[in-house]
């Protein structure tokens, strides 16, 4: 475990504080000022309970049950049974690192002390992040409005000793494994089972790994792409600093400089420097307009899930005693809306990235045989990693549809609009998911293009990637079972091993492939 802290409540979240905190890299605490302000919310909610002021959630019924009145006697009652009635979650159970960050972001957002929360539900909550017990939370059921009441029910039954949770790599009746640690079960007051249930940590959870493993694609795609470019004697013009000076998106700036840096020094791209082939095709010459413009979706995204993460998104909230408001911090469509942007940002990136790997297999490109091998005929030769592209492209282009165009009104019309914003959360995952697939195709072929340009060299930062790439993967001579090559080439991608190696030699090297105006598209 790091020395290194976060202050539940207090200090500004980020994504990668969020992940470092889900890995051990960082321990999320309680401080002595936030323990204050949550007894002091706690305490407004008593009162409300002993004055009997009708405040929904409190001493009323939920949805469209708001106007039933709860006696005194019967509202810790009401919060079990409302964990128990709203846990209708069906589908796969979700990743433990998933449910692991929903219970850090609910943390986070419950110990703003605006949810009239207990000290000792919260702490129950962090023992469970510590402890790594971790509660099955299946991955269907929330509409994304209201809360993502359904998959929140099941990530917080643990508390009162039901539900399962996994522990050490087993799954275990929570009360089973309670036992065994001599654990009891916790007391909900009033209020807490609302609090709990209320907000978008399962939208906003899928969307901090979301957001962790498409920038890591983002960052190998130009590794990639520049290292097909130059198996395919492309031109550095199109990534010319002044030309994008008179379209200065930030993503677009970003890729075209990422791209002048690791292009620096190359053999390959000098010796071609006055050939009379005037433009090449938008894979390779708008690289840093598509590249670019997934770089701003993402941005984009990164900046709200910021704010979402360091919000809170209960209903009702506590101000104080005299001032309680049931809004809509709940409702996730300030999330949902740029995550299928963002989304179908990641399926455009896998398409440049399909149309450079068929350009590569093309006989027109001087220097590249066939189907990227020289006794094609006896064998296939590339042809066929580009099916699987194609395939996965088309996948993608299926799952773009938004979720967040729909909705389905629910609980009786109380809930008359829902984001579905869960659901473009999970679709978000799945398309990155294939996206790296198809990128670790592309760096599969674009490292046999390359091959054939020796003895010339790139610069040291792609020269080094090669280098990199041959330790796993052989050229490819003849045929063979090109599945096993591209599992290795995902690994590759999915371990953050190019990008590992460009920081590197980048720094080693003194080249300017980072500076200060990239904070913007970091995770911390």
């Amino acid at each position: 475990m790091s020395n290194n802290t976060f202050h539940y409540g207090e200090d500004y979240l980020t994504i990668g504080t969020a992940l470092d905190i889900s890995s051990g890299k960082t321990k999320g605490i309680l401080c002595r000022k936030t323990l204050e302000k949550v007894k002091t919310s706690r305490n407004y909610v008593n009162n409300i309970v002993h004055k009997k002021k009708v405040v929904y959630g409190i001493n009323t019924g939920f949805g469209p049950l708001c106007t039933t009145l709860i006696g005194e006697e019967d509202t810790k009652k009401l919060q079990h049974n409302l964990l128990k009635s709203h846990s209708v979650g069906v589908g796969n159970i979700i990743n433990d690192d998933i449910a692991r960050l929903m219970l850090i972001l609910k943390v986070h957002s419950l110990a703003k002390a605006y949810s009239g929360i207990s000290h000792e539900t919260l702490e129950r909550i962090i023992w469970h992040i510590e402890e790594d017990i971790i509660p099955c939370v299946p991955e269907q059921g929330s509409v994304g409005a209201s809360g993502d009441l359904a998959p929140l029910a099941h990530l917080f039954l643990p508390l009162i000793g039901l539900g399962e949770v996994r522990y050490q790599g087993e799954k275990f009746p929570t009360q089973k494994l309670f036992d065994i640690l001599n654990i009891e079960p916790i007391d909900l007051g009033p209020k807490e089972g609302l609090a709990l249930i209320n907000g978008t940590q399962f939208i906003s959870a899928h969307t901090v790994k979301f957001i962790e493993r498409y920038q890591n694609c983002l960052d190998h795609a130009d590794i990639i792409a520049a290292m097909n470019l130059e198996a395919m004697m492309g031109s550095v013009k199109s990534f010319d600093e002044e030309l994008h000076t008179l379209r200065p998106y930030a993503g677009n700036s970003y890729v075209a400089r990422r791209m002048r840096a690791l292009l620096k020094d190359s053999e390959i791209v000098e010796s071609h420097k006055n050939c009379t082939r005037v433009q090449d095709p938008y894979s390779l010459r708008c690289i840093p307009q598509v590249h670019g413009a997934s770089r701003n979706a993402w941005l984009h995204l990164k900046e709200m899930l910021q704010i979402e993460i360091n919000s809170v998104t209960d209903n009702p909230i506590i101000f104080n005693e005299e001032k309680t408001i049931s809004g809509g911090n709940f409702h996730g469509q300030p999330i949902a809306l740029p995550i299928d942007y963002a989304a179908l940002s990641a399926s455009e990136l896998g398409n440049i990235s399909d149309r450079r790997v068929y350009l590569s297999l093309m006989e027109k490109v001087e220097g590249l045989p066939k189907l990227l091998m020289s006794n094609t005929g006896l064998n296939s030769g590339f042809m066929i990693p580009q099916y699987t592209t194609a395939a996965l492209v088309s996948e993608n282009k299926s799952l773009c549809f938004p979720a967040s165009a729909d909705s389905i009104p629910t609980s009786l019309g109380q809930e008359d609009h829902v984001s579905m914003g869960s659901i473009s959360s999970r679709k978000a995952l799945q398309i990155v998911a294939n996206l790296e697939k198809i990128l670790a195709i592309e760096l599969f072929t674009s490292a046999q293009g390359f091959d054939f340009r020796k003895p010339l060299k790139s610069g040291i930062l792609i020269d080094k990637c090669h280098q990199f790439i041959r330790t796993k993967i052989d050229f490819a001579e003849n045929d063979r079972i090109f599945a096993e090559d591209i599992n290795e080439a995902i690994k590759i991608i999915t371990n953050k091993e190019l990008t590992s190696i460009i920081d590197k030699e980048a720094l080693k090297n003194q080249i300017d492939i980072k500076n200060s105006k990239d904070e913007i598209f970091g995770i911390y």
